[in-house]
């Protein structure tokens, strides 16, 4: 099953849901992108994905959406709703859904509190991955 996280920047949720899924079932081809794709991921997701998890995302990168046109997913699922707003129409069979999810990297504060955001919006993708399985 191919499935595609879409949000706005493919810097932090979309990521973080990319490999916490390829890590949870590795029957599913996994991939993320972004409407408006920031150029590099939040170091914060990717330390949260190695210390909390032990994934290294080392190789993850911000896309374009236009990247995987040609698809054809299984699911396509949005993380944000500024992505589910503007997400274009897939062609084929992907089944759409939405997860509106805070933007940590948005999350103001201490660099704990910074953190905290980005364990807490891990766990609640995690949560939901599992009832892809």
């Amino acid at each position: 099953m191919k499935v595609l996280f879409l949000c706005t920047g493919n810097s932090a949720r979309s990521i973080l849901a990319e490999y916490l899924l390829r890590r949870l079932d590795p029957h599913f081809e996994t991939y993320s992108a972004g409407s408006h794709p920031r150029g590099e991921v939040h170091p914060l997701a990717l330390q949260v994905l190695k210390e909390t998890y032990g994934i290294d995302a080392s190789g993850a990168r911000s896309k374009s959406w236009e990247e995987f046109r040609d698809v054809d997913f299984d699911r396509v699922i949005t993380v944000c709703d500024n992505a589910r707003q503007s997400c274009p129409i897939w062609p084929g069979r992907a089944t759409m859904s939405h997860w509106d999810l805070e933007d940590p990297a948005a999350v103001e504060g201490t660099e704990e509190e910074k953190l905290r955001a980005f364990e807490e919006t891990a766990r609640l993708l995690r949560e939901r991955l599992e009832t892809l399985r």
